[in-house]
């Protein structure tokens, strides 16, 4: 099963990006770009799911439907 976590991303004045999500708490990345900074999330995100789930605690997080949207980013 596939869940979606909504991630908040800002740049920060120091050129380096900054993730948290409010539905998994704890959740806190950062990278020196969009994609690594997803990376980190994600890798993060998997590790407090675990945790979690060991603790017997249980986020509600969206099941990714059939169809939805995804902003694809691009360097220019």
């Amino acid at each position: 099963m596939e869940q979606v976590i909504t991630l908040h991303i800002e740049k920060l004045p120091e050129g380096v990006y900054l993730a948290t999500s409010d539905e998994l708490q704890g959740l806190v990345a950062q990278g020196r770009t969009i994609w690594e900074t997803l990376e980190i999330a994600r890798d993060v995100a998997r590790k407090l799911m675990e945790e979690q789930n060991s603790q017997k605690i249980h986020p509600t997080l969206k099941i990714v439907e059939n169809r939805f949207d995804y902003p694809l980013v691009l360097e220019t």
